[in-house]
């Protein structure tokens, strides 16, 4: 028996700092900026770090710090990329015997250009879209897990993300969703699904797309998600925090301040994970999100997805307290 199972994706990440690079500001960049080196040209690397990400490991490595019996659902290849994954899984106290091994095709791996404090990452997905019911995935053997833990599932891995909901429901299972792009793009066609989550967690612009109403109108975004999702409701909002809901009360607050930053990715998977660890362990809504928001300040000072995170041991307050501002619900 499992306390949690994560399911998503895993991958091999390289995280490089380039010697040399310029920023290009301009409207025909959709973040408004580019990072530009000169088309054949040699560039100096001075650092470059091997880690392992993908969201399914990095939640994972959370559950498993945090002291609760975990195992990943995941795809990978049969390579080096892939035994790294493995590695790391072992050595964090994760169970890697639902990992499915893909002999046809390579792990997934990322290239991450790390510049100014920001990022810009190359993905080639490979087998991680490829995690699919029909090669022998053991639900009839997960029955006994409390939690699952579903994170994006892409290409033709979003086959999966029904029968997985439908299974939970019918089986007692608590399911934690931190949806991606594939899963959004439902739109109200996921809305059903929502009824059968304990925790939904995404962020504004998520939110944003999923509601169909104006990013600026957080009320009225939360207020539809609110009557939608069965158990508890959290939306992330960059450096602006969070607004949570469970039913009975809404929980505001911003972000911890880091003692050192290095690289922000893992960060929204730490957070989500660390919240989710507090509430399997049943802990408040309040604490929880204390834990996740510390659990992602951790991962903001370390190089990887999956580094810096809280163990059970560590204090929660360890990077300072929220001001969480606590008020009766009003979405009902």
């Amino acid at each position: 028996m499992y306390d949690v199972v994560t399911i998503g994706s895993a991958t091999r990440d390289v995280f490089v700092i380039p010697g040399e690079f310029e920023i290009e500001e301009g409207a025909k960049y959709k973040t408004g900026k580019a990072v530009c080196f000169s088309l054949g040209s040699k560039i100096d690397v001075p650092e470059i770090y091997y880690k392992t990400g993908g969201s399914a490991i990095n939640a994972a490595v959370t559950f498993a710090r945090q002291g609760l019996k975990t195992a990943c659902l995941a795809k990978i290849g049969n390579d080096s990329r892939g035994q790294s994954i493995r590695d790391r899984l072992k050595e964090t106290g994760v169970s890697d015997e639902l990992v499915v091994v893909d002999k046809k095709r390579l792990t997934g791996y990322s290239i991450i250009l790390t510049a100014e404090g920001n990022r810009t990452v190359l993905v080639h997905r490979g087998s991680t879209e490829y995690l699919c019911r029909e090669e022998g995935i053991p639900l009839k053997n997960l029955k006994q897990t409390k939690w699952f833990y579903i994170s994006h599932l892409g290409g033709e891995s979003s086959n999966i993300f029904s029968p997985l909901i439908q299974f939970a429901s019918e089986n007692g299972i608590k399911v934690a969703l931190n949806p991606g792009s594939t899963q959004l793009k439902m739109g109200e066609k996921l809305y059903p699904y929502l009824d059968k989550v304990d925790v939904l967690i995404l962020n504004q612009e998520e939110a944003s797309n999923l509601t169909g109403i104006s990013y600026d109108k957080e009320e009225e975004i939360f207020a539809k998600l609110d009557n939608t999702v069965r158990g508890f409701l959290i939306m992330t909002k960059g450096s602006d925090g969070f607004t949570a809901c469970d039913n009975k009360s809404t929980y505001r607050a911003g972000v911890l301040k880091e003692p050192k930053y290095v690289d922000r990715t893992g960060a929204g998977d730490a957070f989500g994970s660390g919240t989710v660890s507090a509430i399997i362990k049943e802990q408040s809504l309040d604490t929880a999100l204390e834990t996740g928001s510390a659990n992602a300040t951790g991962v903001l000072a370390e190089w990887g997805a999956n580094e810096g995170l809280l163990s059970a041991d560590d204090d929660i307050y360890k990077f300072g307290k929220l001001n969480i501002e606590k008020a009766n619900c009003k979405y009902d």
